[in-house]
């Protein structure tokens, strides 16, 4: 909020809101209820007082009138014998009387010349009442039905009454029609009144002492269009009375006479000729049946005290005649909670009546309890006599000592109304007087006293009397309601105020209960009250004078200044000078503002009159109490009080004027939620304005007029602001910006605002709890009272403001401009009070949305305006909540709106930079999130990115959040403000993705616009964005876009058009202590440095480093994409959850082992060439991971094996017995656990082969693993030659010679048969030879002769050399081969690798295979057909085969197991040298 002539009104205007607050909280606790008030004046010595003489009156007849002509024509004639009656319709402003069976009804307040008369057929009318039509019965016209009552016969008649024809009167016109169908018998009872209530209920009391009910309706069906039903008799009573002739009767009835019906608390009050009264419930609702609750036969007692009583040690006295009730009234809720009604003594006392029983404390206030009683709570002296005589306060005892019979009052009758008592009074014998007796508004204002009974003094009820002689009795009287449209506007003001809960309809009627508050709190809002009384002579219209009209009229006149010093005594510096106020700034209601100019100047004056209104000091009883000590001592332990200051009457009356002007309205919510039918008020209503626009421009009017009035003072430099800039630099404070904030617990009149000028300097502290502190001076004072008259004329302004823009927005229809907030925001707005709209942050912000929606639905295609006719409008009402940058904001949503109606390209894109242009003017004022959706379904992405941006470099222009130099308080505020800036980019960029807000797919309803886009239009708008973003200069912004790209898997996007801080931002998302990639040279030689993870990298942080290997392939940098590959394939983990699979370690090692060879080709002159030891370091760790992925499978594969085993029996005649390890149930649940671990990180050589490899007896990897480390010498051919013995036992005994010459075979063919060193095949073959044997001896296994002689040939990759060179040293050595079937054994293999060496030859040269090759071997084929064999290799073959028939021969066994070994070789032999 701000002001082209204020700076800082934020804090200057949330400081008067917590002011006006205490003050409003102050204002309603000071006003007592009237029980409280009554029980409080039974102490006080002066429950009456007078009005001075020298003022003008309080209570003056306005204006009299006669009788019209042709009613006292007509009574004339009736030379008075005939039976009249009279009374007031208020509700259609009329007066109205009977001449026997002529009813007549004319305007009360003016003479028209209008006298309407309604004749009832030949007979009396004896009762007469006035209700409201119910609706759907008779025509809309008819709105009220005249009742009238005959002995015989019931009468409706209906009751037109329609405005003048420029609207100005609305009770102009009034005629009467005839109702021939409403017309009932009375059944024989005279009715002897008639009353109504506000829904239409039409109750009469018959001379029988029952009521009646008057019912009405269509006459639709077998029904009666009218009828009467008895309320208070049962069965026996109805049949007696039908029955029974009356001569029969014995009992005396008492009729009822009076009826009075409370509206609020829906009973009935009747009182009878006996003078009994009787209570009625009509239920919680007033719909039930009649109820009777109570009759008080005795309720005025003379023997009671105040009627006369036995005096003690004498004659009993004689006795004062009986006292009768003369009015009987109910009491508002407004009066009393505790108190119901109030009855009105012959003798001028008064009866308060409560109808709950029990403790006081609970009353009737709502129609929640119901009655149960009858009771006298208080009673009320009656007025003393000689009231005009100058009567002083204590001039009558609170005990209401008993006056002569000759001086005591004599009342004819009465009439209660909202606190204000008339009476007519017949006491003296010259002519009668009419009483009035009010509150007295100065009662409560006496100076304060240090006795313990001053609070209840000030609480008691005080009335003045005034006495007004006139000619004729009173016969009956009314008020005079405010017209409807008045009447309308102080109903909506105060219907929701907690006091005033108990307004209803119809308003006129209602509107009259807030003068029971009295004048000083009303006087401001309400016209002056005014009763019309029907007496003998005529009409008399009242008009009690207010406060305010007294002081008008001593300013209208020559008044002498004693007599305003004594008002200001009287009332108070304060009240008066709101008073004061009032007048100068022309605040009163418009019936009364005929204020002339010079009694405002006056009025002013006074304001500002040092000696009227005081001056500002400071508190000389706090002052003087820092002073006292005990004589000769000192003061131990006694707090020292600051003295505080005390501002003048002046700025007292401005709090009680501002206050009173914002209590209806200040902490209540503005809006409120209407319920639908048959919906909940609360979730399916319509949210509508509280307040009518009558009502918000009433007081909107007394607001403005009362802060222009204020300001006019300040240009002008009248009173304590003239004095204050003439004080030179003293008076600088008035121009501080700063907040002034309210202190809180001060007593009335003291400041509320904490601003401290000190005449000593302000640093010294050092005896400041030692010695007095210095008091203000004069001119500190006057400048601290201006300061805070600013603050409040500030908050009058602000306040007017806000209910101008209330009334504006009402204009366009609420329910459809909420329709356009979120239900966030609505919740917040039905939960708004006018003080967060007008002091707070959050009501400030409302009013900016819903202005938004204004101007939006304002511009749009159902508005009939442009922008600059509805911001004239706002600027010039409502500049706080609205200004210049939201001028400029609104022109671009203008063009915006035209842009999205054009279909010209060309001119769309100019609209749109039109609106861009504008916007970039007030980057800190606009509603971002709104209008960049109006720039993405443009497709103006510029103005999308650009204005989020600016706003953020906006609120933190000086990049103090960046740099860390703003306090923590703070910090979190912008950085929140600056984050939502940055979501509006993101927001745009997950559109065109096609994800929604909640980042899922197609979840928000502004991705339904993109989906008509094709990829190539997305990628290029996504393209646009990214590039304008990465040229702002925002890294914290860059940081949130890059993280958004990952999100909506935009990594390519992001890799091509990153920015230059994309690395550092990959580096240090990916890990915090992320070393910054090295040269190549410096990789290659601290290749060890590679491993240096013990920082674990969580999933979240891989996707950073996967991306930063990429970027770093991307752009060439294969050495530094190798570093970020390795790191990811050699990352720590701390959970299985987390860790990558060994093959996703495998393919990063692969990848950056691909990486360093590319690295390697690539590299040139210029640059370092990659050391050959980095790459063959990743090639070592990818053998070491296949390891360890070997491994961990031959784990899993154990520990599934267990599980298998568990769910099914073992089968005796299994061929392959179980291993041990795996019937170990520990050992394969340990298996498992091994395996978790290596799929957690990676493992050394050292570790697989002791930790995993041994324990688990996994033979063949260790093998392969020694291989690959190139164990060699005696002691690691040691471990080997054990390794293959502990591999082939474990071979032969899961699956016999088969299986261990599969695995001599699998294994073999890994090894490199070169050295020797991991393939011992002389240990191999004597093991396999030797168990071969065995187990064809035995029978066990059938092998085959070329088995073991295979598995070692392939074992050797097919080389027959090695092979046979292992069996001619085993054929050679008899220590190793002692047994003769183990040599033939040994050559029959040694025949079948001659076989297979000769066929492989062939099979080489002919280019087929050993399966082909063995045809011409078996003789199919001659050799010399194709070819001629390779002559040294045939030698070589025909050698040993020769050879080998000789150690056939040697071997001494039968014949017969060596002969096919021996024929065997010799058919090689033949073949091989066959020409």
């Amino acid at each position: 909020m701000a002001w082209a002539e204020d700076e800082a009104i934020g804090p200057d205007v949330a400081s008067a809101g917590l002011h006006v607050s205490e003050r409003i909280g102050r204002d309603a606790a000071a006003q007592p209820d009237l029980e409280e008030a009554l029980e409080a004046s039974r102490y006080a010595s002066h429950p009456y007082s007078s009005h001075p003489k020298e003022w003008p009156p309080l209570v003056e007849v306005a204006e009299t009138r006669q009788l019209p002509p042709m009613l006292v024509e007509r009574y004339n004639a009736a030379a008075g014998e005939g039976t009249a009656l009279c009374g007031i319709f208020s509700e259609v402003h009329r007066a109205w009387a009977t001449v026997d069976n002529s009813f007549f009804i004319w305007r009360f307040d003016k003479w028209d010349g209008q006298c309407q008369e309604h004749n009832a057929d030949e007979q009396v009318i004896c009762a007469v009442g006035l209700a409201r039509a119910k609706p759907g019965v008779f025509v809309a016209a008819i709105q009220y039905l005249l009742v009238l009552a005959t002995p015989v016969e019931l009468i409706l008649v209906g009751v037109c009454c329609s405005a003048s024809g420029d609207g100005t009167d609305p009770y102009a016109e009034l005629s009467l029609q005839p109702l021939p169908e409403y017309i009932i018998s009375t059944d024989g009872v005279t009715m002897t009144c008639i009353t109504c209530t506000d829904k239409g209920q039409i109750f009469l009391s018959g001379r029988d002492g029952h009521i009646y009910e008057l019912q009405y309706t269509t006459g639709s069906g077998w029904r009666k269009r009218c009828r009467k039903v008895c309320l208070t008799t049962g069965l026996g009573s109805l049949l007696s009375r039908w029955v029974l002739p009356n001569a029969f009767k014995f009992s005396a009835v008492d009729p009822i006479v009076d009826m009075v019906i409370d509206e609020e608390r829906n009973t009935i009050y009747a009182r009878t000729e006996g003078m009994k009264m009787q209570l009625f419930d009509l239920g919680a609702t007033g719909d039930g049946p009649l109820r009777k609750i109570t009759e008080e036969k005795n309720l005025v007692d003379p023997r009671d005290a105040p009627y006369g009583s036995r005096r003690p040690n004498a004659q009993r006295a004689a006795r004062s005649p009986k006292p009768s009730i003369v009015c009987i009234a109910p009491l508002s809720a407004m009066e009393s909670k505790w108190l119901h009604a109030v009855a009105v003594l012959s003798d001028g006392k008064r009866l308060f009546l409560s109808t709950s029983g029990g403790s006081s404390s609970v009353g009737l206030s709502t129609g929640l309890q119901r009655p149960s009683c009858l009771k006298i709570v208080a009673t009320r002296p009656s007025p003393p006599l000689g009231v005009g005589g100058g009567l002083t306060f204590g001039a009558v005892s609170a005990a209401g000592r008993a006056q002569p019979e000759d001086l005591a009052l004599k009342v004819e009758s009465a009439f209660y109304s909202a606190g204000a008592l008339i009476m007519s009074d017949s006491s003296a014998t010259a002519m009668s007087s009419l009483l009035a007796v009010q509150k007295d508004s100065a009662a409560q204002l006496s100076l304060p006293s240090t006795f313990g009974t001053a609070s209840r003094s000030s609480r008691a009820l005080r009335e003045t009397v005034s006495a007004l002689p006139v000619e004729g009795r009173m016969l009956c009287a009314s008020d005079v309601f405010p017209l409807p449209d008045a009447a309308f506007i102080m109903q909506s003001l105060y219907a929701d105020v907690e006091c005033f809960a108990s307004f209803g309809k119809p308003s006129e009627k209602s509107s009259i209960k807030l003068w029971a508050k009295g004048d000083l709190p009303t006087q401001h809002i309400l016209p002056r009250r005014r009763i019309v009384i029907f007496n003998t002579m005529g009409l008399m219209e009242v008009v009690f004078n207010r406060p305010v009209d007294i002081l008008r009229k001593l300013f209208d006149g020559n008044t002498l200044r004693s007599q305003l010093e004594e008002f200001f005594s009287r009332f108070g510096a304060g009240e008066a000078a709101a008073m004061c106020l009032m007048l100068a700034a022309k605040l009163l209601y418009a019936e009364d503002s005929l204020i002339s100019n010079a009694v405002s100047e006056k009025a002013a004056e006074a304001f500002e009159d040092p000696g009227l209104v005081g001056m500002p000091q400071i508190d000389g009883s706090t002052a003087l109490s820092n002073t006292r000590t005990q004589a000769g001592g000192f003061s131990m332990g006694q707090v020292v009080q600051e003295a505080q200051p005390i501002f003048s009457g002046a700025y007292e009356g401005l709090c009680l004027c501002s206050s009173r002007l914002l209590y209806p309205i200040w902490e209540l919510p503005i809006m409120v939620v209407r319920g639908l039918v048959g919906s909940n008020d609360r979730g399916d209503g319509v949210v509508v304005c509280r307040l009518s626009t009558g009502a918000m421009k009433v007081l909107e009017s007394k607001i403005r007029s009362l802060e222009t009035f204020l300001r006019s003072r300040r240009n002008k430099r009248r009173g304590l602001y003239g004095y204050v800039a003439g004080l030179g630099d003293s008076g600088s404070i008035l121009y501080k910006a700063g907040p002034i904030i309210g202190s809180g617990g001060h007593s009335s009149g003291k400041s509320p605002y904490s601003s401290r000028i000190r005449d000593a300097d302000p640093t010294d502290q050092s005896a400041s709890n030692k010695k007095q502190r210095l008091p203000y001076t004069s001119a500190e004072l006057a400048a601290m009272e201006v300061r805070a008259i600013e603050c409040l004329r500030r908050l009058l302004r602000r306040s007017g403001e806000a209910l101008f823009l209330l009334q504006l927005i009402c204009q366009h229809n609420v329910a459809r401009l909420v329709q356009t907030l979120g239900n966030d925001l609505r919740k917040k707005l039905v939960q708004l009070t006018f003080h967060q709209l007008v002091c707070s942050e959050d009501g400030d912000q409302l009013a900016m949305r819903l202005i938004s929606a204004l101007m939006e639905y304002y511009i749009g295609p159902e508005g009939r305006g442009t922008v600059d006719e509805i911001s004239t409008k706002l600027r010039e009402g409502c500049p706080s909540y609205f200004n210049e940058s939201d001028y400029k904001y609104y022109l671009a949503v203008e063009c915006l709106e035209r842009a999205s109606m054009t279909n010209n390209h060309d001119e769309k894109d100019i609209l749109a930079r039109d609106a861009f242009n504008l916007l970039t003017k007030i980057p800190d004022s606009a509603d971002l999130s709104a209008i960049c959706k109006r720039f993405e379904n443009l497709r103006f992405y510029e103005a999308v990115v650009r204005l989020p941006l600016q706003k953020a470099q906006a609120l933190d222009s000086n990049a103090d959040v960046i740099n860390g130099q703003i306090d923590a308080r703070h910090h979190d505020t912008i950085t929140a403000q600056r984050e939502q800036c940055y979501k509006i980019v993101m927001n745009a960029l997950r559109t065109l993705k096609g994800v929604g807000q909640s980042g899922t797919q197609g979840a928000d309803k502004s991705s339904a616009s993109v989906t008509a886009l094709d990829p190539a239009s997305r990628g290029k708008y996504i393209k646009q964005i990214i590039q304008l973003s990465v040229q702002w200069p925002d890294t914290v912004f860059h940081e949130h876009l890059y993280r958004t790209l990952i999100e909506l898997g935009l990594e390519n996007e992001l890799l091509e058009y990153g920015g230059s801080d994309l690395v550092a931002f990959l580096q240090s998302a990916g890990r915090k202590h992320h070393e910054e990639v090295q040269g190549l040279s410096v990789v290659a030689s601290k290749a060890s440095k590679l491993t240096d993870l013990d920082a674990p990298i969580s999933t979240s942080q891989t996707k950073y480093l996967e991306l930063l290997a990429r970027y770093y392939v991307l752009k060439g940098e294969h050495i530094a994409a190798a570093r970020m590959l390795l790191i990811l394939a050699e990352r720590q983990c701390s959970s299985a959850e987390e860790a990558p699979t060994l093959d996703q370690r495998y393919q990063y090692l692969s990848s950056a082992a691909i990486q360093a060879k590319s690295a390697g080709i690539t590299a040139d002159s210029s640059r370092n060439p990659i050391d050959s030891s980095t790459i063959d370091l990743l090639e070592g760790k990818l053998a070491v991971l296949r390891f360890q992925m070997q491994i961990k499978q031959e784990l899993e594969f154990m520990a599934s094996q267990l599980e298998n085993l568990s769910g099914s029996s073992e089968s005796p005649n299994d061929p392959f017995p179980r291993d041990n390890i795996l019937a170990d149930a520990d050992t394969a649940r340990f298996a498992m656990d091994k395996a978790k671990e290596l799929s957690l990180n990676l493992k050394s050589i050292t570790q697989l082969y002791n930790d995993y490899a041994v324990p688990f007896n996994l033979w063949e990897v260790c093998l392969e693993m020694l291989n690959f480390a190139n164990y060699s010498g005696d002691a690691d051919s040691k471990i080997v030659r054990e390794i293959w013995a502990r591999l082939l036992d474990q071979a032969l005994t899961r699956g016999g010679v088969a299986e261990a010459c599969s695995v001599v075979r699998r294994v073999g063919s890994k090894l490199d048969p070169a050295d020797g060193a991991c393939l011992p095949l002389d240990i191999i073959c004597l093991h396999l030879e030797k168990a071969a044997l065995d187990r064809l001896s035995s029978g066990e296994e059938l092998v085959g002769d070329e088995d073991v002689a295979r598995a070692l040939l392939g074992a050797c990759k097919g080389l027959p050399e090695p092979v046979l060179a292992v069996y001619d040293q085993l054929l050679s050595n008899g220590a190793i081969v002692p047994s003769l079937n183990l040599k033939l054994r040994l050559l029959r293999s040694v025949l079948a690798i001659l076989r297979e060496w000769g066929m492989t030859v062939i099979a080489h040269k002919l280019g087929t295979t050993t399966a082909g090759a063995s045809f011409f071997l078996d003789g199919t084929f001659s050799l010399n057909q194709t070819w001629s064999l390779n002559q040294g290799v045939r030698d070589k073959i025909s050698s040993l085969a020769n050879r080998y028939m000789a150690e056939v021969r040697r071997l001494s066994l039968p014949k017969n197991q060596t002969e096919n070994v021996y024929r065997g070789f010799q058919e090689l032999e033949e073949k091989l040298l066959t020409n």
